[in-house]
């Protein structure tokens, strides 16, 4: 069976950055896949776009600009806000405040963001709110496991419900041994999650 629309695929990878010799950021192995559903919005085009029509047992390698991955970087998107913004009970909570953190945050429309604490100074905090992978090329390298019809309850899930990942890659369960961003959670890092 070959990989296309709505068929559940299974993969391990290994995510570098910078090229084929770059650090490994991310991967996924044997114990723990990348598990999805092909075509359901959820991956990024150009990951998927790479896999269609392998089968099971095939490798791959799939290199991805930044601009078709998760965009260069927008100085727009880092901001100072008002350090007040912050304050809990009249404190300001020094341990998650602090550059390097990342912060989960609402926009004005309600919407959830992760947020990375640039800097702190007396008034403000400097908050950056690209994804974690802007302005980075991505290298994927891997292998196929699995690629079979989608369950009428997998369909759905996808669907109507938002994540399209089974595990791994920072979507999901939290299979992926990462390297510095989202695994676990529903924020996303390198596998293509959006």
């Amino acid at each position: 069976m070959t990989i296309a629309k709505d068929k559940m695929v299974s993969v391990t990878y290994e995510l570098k950055l910078d090229g084929k010799e770059g650090d490994v950021f991310e991967r996924a192995g044997k114990d723990s896949p990348l598990i999805f559903l092909y075509g359901s919005g959820m991956m990024l085009p150009a990951f998927e776009s790479g896999l269609f029509e392998k089968k099971a047992n095939d490798t791959f390698e799939i290199f991805i600009p930044a601009a078709d991955a998760y965009g260069e970087v927008n100085e727009e998107a880092i901001v100072e806000l008002p350090k007040s913004i912050f304050m809990v009970d009249g404190k300001i909570d020094e341990q998650l405040i602090t550059p390097g953190n990342s912060v989960p945050m609402m926009s004005t429309s309600g919407q959830r963001m992760e947020g990375l604490v640039v800097s702190v100074d007396e008034n403000t905090v400097q908050m950056d709110f690209n994804h974690p992978l802007a302005g980075e090329d991505l290298h994927f390298t891997g292998e196929i496991l699995d690629v079979r019809d989608a369950t009428d309850e997998e369909l759905n899930a996808a669907y109507s419900a938002g994540c399209g990942c089974g595990s791994g890659g920072g979507c999901g369960d939290g299979g992926c041994e990462s390297e510095g961003c989202g695994s676990g959670d529903q924020k996303s890092s390198g596998c293509g999650c959006h």
